[in-house]
C-alpha cells in the first residue's frame, strides 16, 4: 500500500503551496480543493443534487455554483453547510479514491484536506497526518493578498474552521510557514527523506 499522507490547515496557511513543494519532489498530490471545484463547475457531478436542496438562486448562469453566495450561506447557517457537505463529502471521497489508485506508484502520496480535522472518512484514508501552521495575522494577510474577502470575513472562517490547538494534537508531522519559501522548501525537502524512508520500509 503506498503510504498516504493527510495535509491540512487553517484557510491561508499555505496548504497548495507545501502540496506543490511536494510535487516537485516527484509525491502524488490528491487535492480535495480541486475536486470540489469540478465537482460544482457547470456540467458538475454535484449541481444537480446543490440546485434541488438549495433552489436555483445559487446557481449561476452559466451553470456553475455561485461559489460566494453559497459561502455567505454556510458560514451563517450551520445546517446549510451540513445540507452541502452531505451533498459534497460522499462524491470528493469517492473521487480520492480513484486518485489513490492511479497515483500508487508515486513514492508516497499526499492528500491535501482542509476539514481533515472534522471528517473521520478522509482520515481513515490517510496513514499520517501534516499540518501546516502559521499564526493568525499571516493568514489573514495571505487571503487578503489572493481574494476579494476583507479582514473581518476571513476571521470569521478562521473562527468556523478547527482551533488551531486542535489541529495541532492530530498532527504526526508540523511545517511551520511564518518564515518565507526556502524555510518551507527546506521543511518539505526533510519530511520527503522521512516519507521516502517510511514508503520503502512498508
Amino acid at each position: 500500500m503506498t503510504l498516504c499522507i493527510g495535509l491540512t490547515g487553517g484557510i491561508g496557511c499555505g496548504k497548495s503551496t507545501v502540496a506543490g513543494l511536494f510535487a516537485e519532489h516527484g509525491a502524488g498530490i490528491i487535492d480535495t480543493d480541486a475536486i470540489s471545484h469540478r465537482l460544482t463547475r457547470s456540467g458538475g457531478e454535484a449541481i444537480a443534487a446543490i440546485s434541488a436542496a438549495f433552489g436555483k438562486d445559487y446557481i449561476m448562469d452559466d451553470g456553475a455554483l455561485d461559489r460566494a453566495k453559497m459561502r455567505g450561506l454556510v458560514f451563517s447557517d450551520a445546517a446549510a453547510k451540513q445540507r452541502l457537505e452531505l451533498i459534497l463529502h460522499p462524491l470528493i471521497l469517492e473521487q480520492a479514491k480513484v486518485q489513490l489508485q492511479q497515483l500508487r506508484t508515486r513514492p508516497y502520496i499526499v492528500a491535501v484536506v482542509p476539514l481533515l480535522p472534522e471528517s473521520p472518512a478522509f482520515r481513515q484514508l490517510v496513514q499520517r497526518v501534516l499540518v501546516v501552521d502559521c499564526d493568525e495575522h499571516n493568514q489573514v494577510e495571505r487571503v487578503i493578498g489572493r481574494s476579494r474577502m476583507g479582514g473581518a470575513e476571513i476571521r470569521g472562517i478562521i473562527a468556523q474552521q478547527t482551533p488551531r490547538a486542535e489541529r495541532l494534537q492530530l498532527a504526526d508531522d508540523v511545517i511551520h510557514n511564518d518564515a518565507g519559501l526556502d524555510s518551507l522548501a527546506e521543511q518539505v525537502a526533510v519530511l520527503h527523506q522521512r516519507y521516502s524512508g517510511m514508503q520503502n520500509s512498508n
